[in-house]
């Protein structure tokens, strides 16, 4: 019997989105390239306009990956050696990363068991008079639970950097995210993001004219001028063609999120009783990055979904306190139960705006053989 061949269904599609925008890019990319202005330039200050204004923030400064971001707001914020900054386990490498590349001491602290965003309850037993930050990461475009951080932040001058590198549109309390309280909010352009650039690049949002000052400079070697530099800073500039890009880009942004977000109902509709997947926070909007199920039998359906051509991911495999990069902190498995609990369970389905229902239906489909 000749075995069944299935169309392959990509986790996510980027070259179908080039499609979509293919004929607004192309002219963009010609005028950079025509201009000889490479680095920086009108191409990025515009989008940096039109990206405050999207996140009701006063200030944007593109950075070249949303690793940077976070880096140089540690470094705008003095944040170094004896200091220690708290955030999650169950985020990319680049969350802790950067606290280690400062100086700092990165603290762990578990997540809440619906949302796997920081819970404050947990975050509240690991402040110390050394904690000088806190980078709560708004998982799957899933917004924090801001009010229950800055109540435990505000009265000890504890820094908030928020990192919404999946988050871009969500909302909390009708808000979009960027237009809160916090210090800095630092985005990923990275491609497979619901705003992505050709290649890195990132974003920093502040109301604070003082610390959008400090992180401008330091993206730019600290440079006050050409040739004189008042602080030591690095190069963390946003090109100029992927701000050309994701200034085409931005103007599709809520449409994206709009599809991605119906198609993520419909997923949660159709396999309720089936699967479990993550609650959206108490008054949040997701901006839906990533529509991921929760199941204790998480390798065997990813594999059985394989065999007929869908791909899934895991984001993330590996909590970052037991990853061999962070040994030196001293922690050991079993130290965050329900973040390695989520980490052995969560599974990435296919998500992207402009999926065909056909397809989302044969991944229900199958998911509910699976089960079934």
């Amino acid at each position: 019997m000749k075995k069944q061949i299935f169309k392959k269904i990509s986790l996510m599609d980027l070259p179908g989105q080039y499609k979509e925008v293919e004929k607004e890019v192309l002219p963009v990319v010609k005028r950079v390239l025509k201009s000889g202005r490479y680095v920086m330039g009108p191409e990025v200050a515009e989008f940096e306009k039109n990206f405050a204004k999207f996140c009701h923030a006063k200030y944007c400064i593109g950075t070249s990956s949303g690793t940077e971001s976070l880096l140089l707001t540690l470094m705008a914020l003095n944040i170094g050696l004896g200091d220690e900054v708290i955030t999650v386990p169950n985020t990319f490498t680049a969350t802790a990363e950067v606290i280690v590349l400062v100086g700092a001491t990165p603290v762990f602290c578990d997540i809440d068991p619906k949302t796997k965003n920081m819970d404050p309850k947990s975050l509240k037993t690991k402040i110390t008079k050394r904690t000088k930050a806190v980078i709560p990461v708004h998982l799957h475009g899933n917004p924090v639970d801001l009010d229950g951080i800055y109540k435990l932040t505000k009265s000890k001058k504890i820094a908030v950097i928020e990192d919404a590198a999946q988050a871009h549109g969500a909302r909390y309390k009708g808000k979009v995210i960027g237009s809160h309280s916090s210090e800095f909010v630092c985005f990923s352009f990275h491609p497979v993001k619901n705003l992505g650039a050709f290649g890195d690049a990132g974003a920093v949002v502040t109301k604070n004219p003082k610390l959008a000052e400090v992180v401008r400079k330091l993206s730019n070697h600290g440079r006050e001028d050409h040739y004189f530099h008042s602080l030591v800073g690095t190069t963390g500039r946003l090109d100029a063609i992927q701000g050309a890009i994701l200034d085409v880009k931005l103007k599709r942004l809520n449409k994206w999120i709009k599809a991605k977000s119906r198609w993520a109902g419909y997923y949660k509709k159709k396999l309720s009783g089936i699967c479990r997947f993550i609650e959206t926070t108490k008054s949040g909007e997701s901006a839906h990055h990533v529509v991921a199920v929760l199941t204790s039998r998480r390798d065997e359906l990813s594999v059985y979904l394989k065999s007929f051509g869908i791909e899934t991911g895991v984001h993330y495999p590996t909590p970052l306190h037991i990853q061999p990069a962070y040994k030196f902190l001293g922690y050991k498995e079993g130290d965050f139960p329900i973040a390695e609990k989520y980490a052995k369970e969560t599974l990435s389905l296919p998500l992207y705006a402009h999926m065909k229902q056909k397809d989302i239906d044969l991944i229900i489909e199958k998911i509910r053989d699976f089960y079934l």
